[in-house]
């Protein structure tokens, strides 16, 4: 085993011990922190986010500064648009890889959207793409 993942640590997270908060990087989300950045110690990241009934995205391009990102959509839909592979879909079962710095925009989401991001590390910038 390398030494990238000798420093982990046992976790579990249960659902009615991690409420969602609405203190994530998107306004129109909530988030719910698995408990998998402080068990890797920030190697990696993962999330339930759900959407905010009645909150539209603004559908702002951005990018992630970021190795590892991938997105399971557990319930409801959501649209992405990225650059150079034009608007996907993504509904209850589907999963996408967003390859790192990937310029892209969440579009529109309804309102019982709820969907698992994974990411590399869990702590990483967002810029604006516009």
């Amino acid at each position: 085993m390398t030494e990238l993942y000798k420093n982990q640590s046992f976790t579990i997270s249960h659902a009615d011990d991690s409420p969602f908060v609405g203190d994530g990087l998107r306004a129109f989300f909530e988030y719910r922190d698995l408990g998998i950045k402080t068990a890797t110690t920030n190697q990696f990241g993962a999330n339930v986010i759900r959407a905010v009934p009645g909150m539209d995205s603004p559908g702002t391009w951005h990018t992630h500064d970021l190795g590892f990102q991938m997105v399971y959509v557990t319930k409801g839909w959501v649209v992405f648009e990225y650059e150079g592979e034009g608007e996907h879909m993504l509904r209850t079962g589907s999963c996408v890889l967003q390859p790192p710095d990937i310029r892209h925009r969440e579009v529109r989401h309804s309102d019982d959207m709820e969907l698992i991001e994974i990411t590399s590390p869990a702590e990483f910038t967002t810029s604006d793409a516009e």
